[in-house]
Order: structure tokens, then C-alpha cells, then sequence
């Protein structure tokens, strides 16, 4: 099969396109032949080595998180799903990574199926952006019904998705973006949007229920006067000084959290379910071909994408079926 591999850390120059084994399954896991999957900033500090105390140095390594695509081959434990489901997935971009390949070995209780109303490029642009933002408002965050939330970085990859979940809540929305994202954040239901280029957050008056940082840009030591003294500042940036933040105020009275991401079918079926309903829907940016992931990853560094920058790893429009030589190693 084709993948994007790293036989080393280091910038765009180090991914090659490659040829690798199909991986195999073990009894709890699924084939799946991946049609897309979706660049994140994990990507690329993994790739950089920015994390390599937790990657470690085993090459080569395929990197990517973001899964979708259809089911190839099932572990003998599976009973959920069936050869030539559509389904999208998280996997662990850190500690497995594996998604930037045309065939992908995933734990099952990972996957859901895809809703009908979504293309492979549009499921991709879902897993991880979705469940970040879902979780940083849902679990860490609190949310209920009525809150003043502010989403910073509103037309983000993580920020398109958190502006529309927390709407889901009926809460009262103000998003941060750039000007030319102002009327883009209103169309994802925004009450209030501020160019940040125009106006200084940190000189609100309003205060906010839940404030989500997915940027990082906002500092919690000069902005907690935006929280109400009961609010919660959810953060997507896991640096030591914010892991510090939160517990410190463990016994207070306003809360900091750093949002770690985990995969799994429970919160994608709430994602699923939303798009489902009409109140969630991806918003791609750009996309790439597969021997296209340099050019990505520069894009994604620059850190101006409007929503998620997707990758196809295989058109969609083609046959669904393997080649030979593919369906010959899956039988063997």
C-alpha cells in the first residue's frame, strides 16, 4: 500500500511516499481501506520531534490521526460492523498515528459509522477537531443551557466545530476570529463575533461562563476577569505552565482545564448525531492528494486554515475494491 512515512524528525522535506505492508489486525481491531484523512497540528510536531519523548524513535513511522474510509477486514471479536461500511474514526495520533496510508488498522470500539449525508473528505475533516471540541465543552467544559460562552479562534479546525456544539446547547456565543472569518462565524450561529484584529479581547467588560482558548494566545493569568466567578477556562494547548494553571485551581472557585483528546465511539456518536440533525457540519479549507502532504503541512503550519485541511489518500469516485495485489495480501 501507499504512505506518507518519516524515517526521521525533522521539516516537510523528511515525509516520503512510500510503499508499506498492509497492516495486519489483531482480534479486537478492523482493516479499513482509508479514502481521506485530515492534517493536525499533532501531525506536524510529531513530525518536528516536538514530541519525541513520547513518540520515541522507532522508524519508519506513518503519521496522521484522522480515519475515513471503509471496512476491508474485521477481527474475529468484531460483530458491529460489516465489510464495506462507511465508517470514520480518531486514532491516536501520538502513541499510533497510522492514517496517512490507504489502509489503516484501528481498534473497532474507535469507529462509527458515517452519516450518509458526508462524504469521505467531510468525515475526515470530523474525529479529531470534533472530538476536541466536543469534549473541552461537554466534559471539561460544563456547558448547559443559557451560558455566556466565548469560543477563541472561532473558524479554527477545533473553533468551526466548538462555535456549533455549544449553539447546539442553546448558549449564547461570542466567537473571536480575524475579519475576513467574521461573517463565516456568524454563519455557524455565532450571537457576537470580535475581530480581533480591530478589538482587544482582554478588554471585555462581559464576563463568560466558559471561556474555550483553542489557539493558545490567551493568557488565563490576564484574562481570568472575562470568567464569572464560577466559570471554567478550557484550554487545547497541554503546555506544562497550563498543566500547572489547572491544578491550582483545583480549590478554587474558577476552574482551568487542559483538554486532552480521546478517541472512542461514545462521543462520535454524539457528533454523528449531530450532523445528523442539521446542527454540525465540517467546514474543509483546503485539500490535498496524498503525495500532496508537504504542501499541507506548510499550509497548516502557517496557521491561517479556516476550518480543516483535508487529504485524499484515494479518490473517491474510483471502485471501492482493491487492486490485486492488495486483495491478494489481505487473503493471505
Amino acid at each position: 500500500m501507499k504512505a506518507i512515512v518519516i524515517n526521521q524528525y525533522g521539516g516537510e522535506e523528511v515525509l516520503e511516499l512510500d510503499d508499506m505492508p498492509i497492516p495486519e489486525i489483531g482480534a479486537d481491531e478492523v482493516l479499513v481501506k482509508n479514502y481521506a484523512t485530515s492534517v493536525n497540528p499533532v501531525d506536524w510536531k510529531v513530525r518536528k520531534g516536538d514530541a519525541k519523548l513520547l513518540t520515541g524513535f522507532k522508524f519508519p513511522r506513518v503519521l496522521g490521526g484522522d480515519v475515513a474510509g471503509t471496512v476491508a477486514q474485521l477481527g474475529e471479536n468484531v460483530r458491529r460492523f460489516q465489510p464495506g461500511d462507511r465508517v470514520f474514526a480518531l486514532k491516536p495520533a501520538l502513541k499510533e498515528g497510522g492514517a496517512y496510508a490507504e489502509y489503516v488498522a484501528i481498534k473497532a470500539r474507535y469507529l462509527v459509522h458515517i452519516p450518509q449525508e458526508l462524504s469521505f473528505e467531510e468525515a475526515a475533516a470530523v474525529p479529531l477537531a470534533g472530538l476536541t471540541a466536543y469534549q473541552g465543552l461537554v466534559h471539561d467544559g460544563n456547558i448547559t443551557a443559557n451560558q455566556q460562552v466565548l469560543i477563541n479562534g472561532s473558524s479554527g479546525g477545533v473553533g468551526v466545530f466548538a462555535v456549533q456544539i455549544a449553539k447546539a446547547f442553546n448558549t449564547e456565543v461570542t466567537g473571536v476570529c480575524s475579519g475576513r472569518n467574521v461573517e463565516l462565524t456568524r454563519s455557524l450561529g455565532a450571537d457576537q463575533v470580535i475581530d480581533y484584529t480591530q478589538e482587544d479581547v482582554l478588554a471585555l467588560r462581559q464576563q463568560f461562563d466558559l471561556i474555550y482558548d483553542t489557539v493558545g494566545n490567551l493568557s488565563f493569568k490576564s484574562g481570568r476577569h472575562l470568567l464569572k466567578p464560577h466559570g471554567v477556562w478550557v484550554t487545547t494547548q497541554p503546555m506544562p505552565v497550563n498543566f500547572l494553571y489547572s491544578a491550582l485551581t483545583l480549590l478554587g472557585r474558577q476552574s482551568y482545564k487542559v483538554v486532552t483528546t480521546k478517541p472512542g465511539s461514545r462521543d462520535m456518536l454524539q457528533l454523528k448525531m449531530l450532523i445528523e440533525q442539521g446542527t454540525v457540519r465540517p467546514i474543509i479549507d483546503r485539500t490535498y492528494a496524498l503525495d500532496e502532504i508537504a504542501e499541507a503541512h506548510r499550509y497548516s503550519e502557517a496557521g491561517h486554515a479556516v476550518g480543516k485541511i483535508v487529504v485524499q489518500v484515494r479518490p473517491e469516485q474510483k471502485e471501492a475494491r482493491a487492486t490485486t495485489s492488495e486483495a491478494t495480501a489481505l487473503t493471505d
